[in-house]
């Protein structure tokens, strides 16, 4: 069963940073991609960032393109967000999330460029809150 757990969320002031850290389990060898979402208050849940782990190929929402930075672990099955420059707008719950069913760099591409109720998943996990004061 995969799993994925968001942690590293926090209080912080404009212009602040964070790092958020997604541990993962269960996955079976081969490619697979690990994304980033967030969901504000009264807003839909939006793709953040993106990482295929096989290859190192990353993706980001336009918004956070130049702040935000995805890496990966794969010796310690963990996913990290590094997150600069952090604006009262990026205030959110992050989660972490993944598709083992999808093609890597095609639900990258999508889940960065829109925005869903649940991207056709089911087990968000509680998410991570993150909080921008201005």
């Amino acid at each position: 069963e995969v799993q994925l757990q968001a942690s590293g969320g926090g209080l912080v002031q404009a212009g602040g940073s964070l790092r958020l850290s997604c541990a993962t389990s269960g996955f079976s060898s081969g490619g697979y991609a690990i994304g980033w979402f967030r969901q504000a208050p009264g807003k839909e849940r939006e793709g953040v960032s993106c990482i295929s782990t096989s290859d190192g190929i990353t993706y980001y929402k336009a918004s956070v393109k130049g702040r935000f930075t995805i890496s990966s672990d794969n010796a310690k099955n963990t996913v990290f967000l590094q997150m600069n420059s952090l604006k009262p707008e990026d205030t959110a719950v992050y989660y972490c999330a993944a598709n083992p069913f999808a093609l890597p760099l095609t639900w990258c591409a999508r889940i960065t460029t829109t925005t869903s109720p649940d991207y056709g998943m089911d087990d968000w996990g509680a998410g991570t809150l993150v909080t921008v004061s201005s």
